[in-house]
């Protein structure tokens, strides 16, 4: 056995446990010495029943006088005990736990742990922990139980595992792997830390709450540390690559293409234009992010970089994440460019337009195709990167003659999230929106006001605006429990607005059936869209002025901002209105209605809601953090610091091969080259 072993093949856990681990991503034995408690149980209060006081966590120790079964009228199961420890008798209640009956006997020598109650004289313990004291312990906590009288890690759990059988596995493993652990930290980095070892076996079994913050601060230093190194390392070793071609920007030309744009670029629009173009007048490829909000003008910007590429005699691709955004940015970059000579093609799953060698080719996943043509591409521009797999990414790279790389994403990322975990990339921030854009307007609408908020919609309607309705976020994947919770939503709303026209959008519809839908909406035969929140945040109707989020408390404030973007295209005011249950999410949803700015309202997110929470679950694209927080300033700056010495002084890490090969398991969440 060792750490790359599978968790089917070792004894006592067995194929049908493992098939359960490998729904909370558990496959191998590191994966499973990696899975870190989320909080401890304090049961190291360890007293008599006669010193124990009501509502206090307790250890106990004494002897099972009897057990058995008990069938409610409702045939449910309770399982009651009489547990002595010699000053005073106590009830313990397990329910639905008819098992344990065969597993604790009358005469047993128990410990138990739980929370003292009272029911008229009688003490009591509902659902304690308990082990047996005659029972032998792995050594690795040797020295005292596992389940009770101690700190007891609680795990994240899924249906059929859960934390007792996490605990008992992981005690049993640990002897045998901590001797195989290599800490991969030299020593000038770890300085006063704790090795790995120990921060692993202190963060599953503690003695004190010291242990576990020793614990968590090296562990959390681990992972902030080598997502730097991974990123920077990629960085640099970029920048060495290859010299290639240096593009030339024909001024004169950029100022005519500018000048005759419909609108005046903003300041942000131009300060980022400038950034790519110093870019592709370098001697080494682009590899540049573009952060900017719904509506700040991605789409122009990127369409200057096209520009400029075929003006040099190079071909672009630009891959969209959805088939809606595709044909958008198709139409977008053709009135840009095709008055100028420029050839622009489409390629998706459901429509291949292309000639044999257009300038510029728009599409999706479809680009990775080999029957592509992918001659002469001198510039890559993925919109939305983290909606695509690094292997895609790397793989669309592969095809350019040329690989400048722009990357570009409307979702608000923390300046600290954005140089930690994309560190290898160059940032550009669009932070302004063109001018005359109207405030949207942003309500909380409790659950009494519904019925006048529906006036309020109708009203609207009626003076021929249109409106979105977002169902509430289910899962961050399209699943087919969100395509119900659409129709459901849609149905409800089809007897609210009897005379309205109401359309349906979600990610199960067929491309033809979406592609239908939204021209519907778009040309104003549709009066309210009812979509679910993966569809995409680009979409771009200016007759739209109402965007109603059910279930808000479900979204994060960045994704909030993000839906709400859709709307305020035009000049008519436009309104947010957040539908909620939840009285405790009001206070943090408040912030929509005075905050405008993607940036903070997502550095509120972080602070709110944690690291975990920043992009939702589907969108977080690289790296997860189990312990460290990428709201942790002072612990970002740390690792930066420590990465850039080790790499100043030796750049190919040669001289430290554990960190090579931890980076080489980091590998596949780090754009390769």
């Amino acid at each position: 056995m060792n750490v790359r072993t599978f968790l089917s093949e070792i004894s006592g856990i067995g194929y049908s446990s493992a098939k359960k681990l490998e729904r909370i991503n558990l496959f191998t034995v590191m994966d499973l010495i990696n899975h870190y408690p989320f909080r401890y149980d304090d049961f190291s209060n360890t007293v008599s029943t006669m010193d124990a006081k009501v509502g206090e966590k307790v250890t106990l120790q004494g002897e099972i006088w009897s057990i058995s079964n008990i069938f409610t009228r409702s045939r449910k199961i309770i399982t009651k005990a009489i547990f002595n420890d010699g000053t005073s008798p106590i009830e313990l209640t397990w329910f639905n736990s008819s098992w344990l009956t065969k597993q604790i006997a009358v005469g047993d020598r128990l410990q138990i742990s739980g929370k003292i109650t009272k029911y008229g004289r009688k003490f009591s313990i509902l659902m304690p922990q308990w082990e047996k004291l005659d029972s032998h312990q792995p050594s690795v906590v040797s020295h005292q139980t596992l389940h009770t009288g101690r700190l007891v890690p609680v795990y994240p759990e899924t249906y059929g595992i859960n934390s007792k059988w996490l605990r008992t596995r992981i005690a049993k493993l640990m002897p045998n792997i901590l001797s195989e652990i290599k800490d991969p930290l030299p020593d000038e980095i770890r300085e006063n830390m704790i090795t790995l070892q120990a921060a692993l076996s202190q963060i599953h079994f503690p003695k004190d709450y010291q242990e576990i913050e020793q614990a968590r601060q090296r562990l959390g230093f681990d992972e902030l540390f080598f997502i730097q190194l991974a990123t920077l390392k990629v960085r640099a070793d970029w920048s060495k690559k290859m010299s290639v071609k240096k593009l030339k920007v024909k001024s004169e030309k950029l100022k005519v293409f500018v000048k005759t744009l419909p609108f005046k670029l903003t300041k942000a629009q131009l300060r980022v234009t400038d950034e790519i173009l110093d870019d592709l007048q370098k001697g080494i490829p682009m590899n540049r992010l573009v952060q900017g909000e719904g509506g700040s003008g991605k789409t122009v910007v990127a369409a200057i970089a096209m520009y400029i590429a075929y003006l040099n005699g190079f071909r672009s691709l630009y891959m969209a994440p959805t088939e809606i955004l595709a044909f958008q940015h198709f139409d977008t970059v053709k009135k840009f460019l095709e008055p100028y000579g420029t050839s622009v093609g489409i390629y998706t799953g459901s429509r291949k337009k292309v000639a044999d060698k257009s300038d510029i080719v728009i599409g999706t996943h479809a680009l990775l195709s080999n029957k592509l043509s992918t001659e002469n591409v001198g510039l890559i521009i993925v919109d939305e990167q983290q909606r695509f797999g690094v292997e895609q990414r790397t793989l669309l790279r592969s095809k350019a003659k040329i690989p400048h790389f722009l990357t570009m994403t409307a979702t608000p990322i923390p300046r600290t999230v954005a140089l930690t975990i994309y560190g290898d990339l160059d940032l550009s921030i669009i932070d302004e929106l063109p001018k005359g854009r109207p405030k949207i307007s942003t309500h909380i609408v409790p659950e009494n006001k519904r019925k006048d908020s529906y006036n309020f919609i109708n009203t609207h309607v009626l003076n021929g605006e249109q409106v979105y309705v977002i169902t509430p976020l289910i899962e961050e994947s399209e699943t087919l429990i969100s395509a119900k919770a659409a129709k459901v939503e849609f149905e409800k709303l089809m007897k609210v607005f009897p005379d309205l026209k109401l359309g349906l959008l979600h990610g199960r519809l067929r491309s033809k059936e979406k592609e239908n839908v939204i021209n519907a909406f778009r040309k104003g035969s549709i009066d309210i869209m009812v979509s679910t929140s993966v569809v995409e945040v680009g979409m771009d109707i200016p007759n739209a002025t109402i965007m109603v989020i059910e279930g808000a408390e479900r979204f994060g404030l960045a994704q909030l901002h993000q839906l709400r973007g859709r709307i305020g295209r035009g000049i008519k005011e436009s309104f947010c209105l957040l539908y909620t249950s939840d009285i405790k999410s009001k206070n943090r949803l408040k912030h929509l209605e005075t905050t405008y700015d993607g940036l903070k309202l997502a550095e509120l997110d972080l602070k709110i809601r944690g690291s975990g929470e920043i992009f939702g679950i589907r969108q977080s694209g690289r790296f997860e953090l189990k312990i460290a927080s990428f709201s942790d300033l002072t612990l970002i700056e740390k690792t930066r610091s420590a990465t850039q010495k080790l790499l100043s002084k030796n750049p190919s890490l040669d001289k430290y091969p554990p960190l090579q090969a931890q980076l080489r398991n980091l590998a596949p969440n780090v754009m390769p080259d």
